[in-house]
């Protein structure tokens, strides 16, 4: 198989500003990777996160590189093997399910032996902002079953409050990011213990999260920075009850599969996360989604435009994209 990889870097801007504990973002940084076998095509599609030391430039000049290594007649199989996990690894191996599905004619589903997922329920995000626009932004969407909460350290009681009494109906994900101290997670451990609470995800910063190690707490844990690949899960598997699987995270489907699998062998239960992006990156997703506890893929619906033909979330509910937008 001779391969040609096209790599692109992407501003897609949002409809509305993006605020976590981290910081603001206005629009996505996606790198697309393109891989062609003649005239048949897989795309795949990664978010470089800072958080992690990742750059739009720099993950693209590494996806550049592989590019060269393909040329140079090395197998797609030993580029991925050499890729650490992260976003570069995702974009090529999404590519490649995508383009294994298009050349054999095979479906990602048919491979894997599954139906094809159908629409499943997605948190909505509440990006942080003062009470009273969390209470605006929980109010527009507040038909969704699920709303995910994002919180610092500044007056979270009242901003949890705030998106209560706009949706009053929706389970909540509370997610400060890595944003909260211990003393700040006790302090919210009655109100969470009376509202509908399905997580507290990563809490803590995920290199000072010893204090979790066999915490009792109202809501289970979920972590999210503490956890990237396989490799990690048992290091967490004491302080969490959950783990949010992302397939930029993972560096790819076939990790984030493996992944899940392990998470259910050692009893942690799994959420399907993404970051701010396309449906290119959500559609490989869906395969994780399906068999996971929680869904929280809203990242097409943060753009102002995603690509045609994908995915559409409404009243909380993910609807897959159109017949071959990607895996066959």
């Amino acid at each position: 198989m001779s391969l040609v990889l096209r790599v692109r870097a992407e501003r897609l801007a949002l409809r509305a500003p993006f605020r976590i504990s981290r910081g603001v973002k206005t629009h996505a940084e996606v790198v697309v990777a393109e891989l062609a076998d003649g005239e048949v095509l897989g795309r795949g599609e990664c978010v470089p996160y800072a958080r992690y030391g990742e750059t739009l430039d720099g993950v693209a000049a590494r996806l550049a590189a592989v590019g060269d290594r393909l040329r140079s007649g090395m197998p797609i199989e030993a580029v991925l093997a050499a890729l650490p996990a992260g976003a570069a690894r995702n974009a090529l191996d999404c590519a490649l399910w995508d383009l294994e599905a298009r050349r054999t004619g095979r479906s990602v589903g048919q491979r894997l032996g599954r139906p094809p997922p159908g629409p499943i329920p997605t948190a909505v995000t509440i990006s942080l902002g003062a009470p009273a626009a969390m209470r605006a932004a929980a109010a527009a969407v507040a038909d969704a079953p699920l709303l995910k909460v994002k919180l610092d350290a500044e007056q979270p009681a009242a901003c949890l409050a705030a998106v209560v009494e706009a949706a009053p109906d929706a389970r909540l994900i509370v997610d400060p990011n890595e944003g909260w101290t211990l003393a700040v997670l006790m302090a919210m451990a009655d109100q969470i213990s009376r509202l509908n609470v399905i997580m507290v995800e990563q809490p803590l910063p995920a290199d000072a999260d010893q204090d979790l190690e066999g915490l009792v707490y109202p809501a289970p844990l979920c972590a999210d920075e503490a956890v990237h690949t396989s490799e990690d899960l048992e290091r967490v598997a004491g302080r969490y009850q959950m783990v949010n699987i992302k397939l930029d995270k993972a560096g790819g489907l076939t990790e984030a599969l493996a992944m899940a699998d392990r998470a259910r062998a050692l009893g942690l239960g799994v959420m399907a996360g993404c970051m701010v992006c396309s449906s290119i990156s959500i559609a490989p997703h869906l395969w994780v989604a399906a068999q996971a506890d929680a869904c929280d893929l809203d990242g097409p619906w943060w753009l102002a435009q995603d690509r045609p033909g994908g995915c559409r979330v409404e009243s909380g509910v993910l609807y897959p994209p159109q017949s071959g937008f990607w895996g066959g």
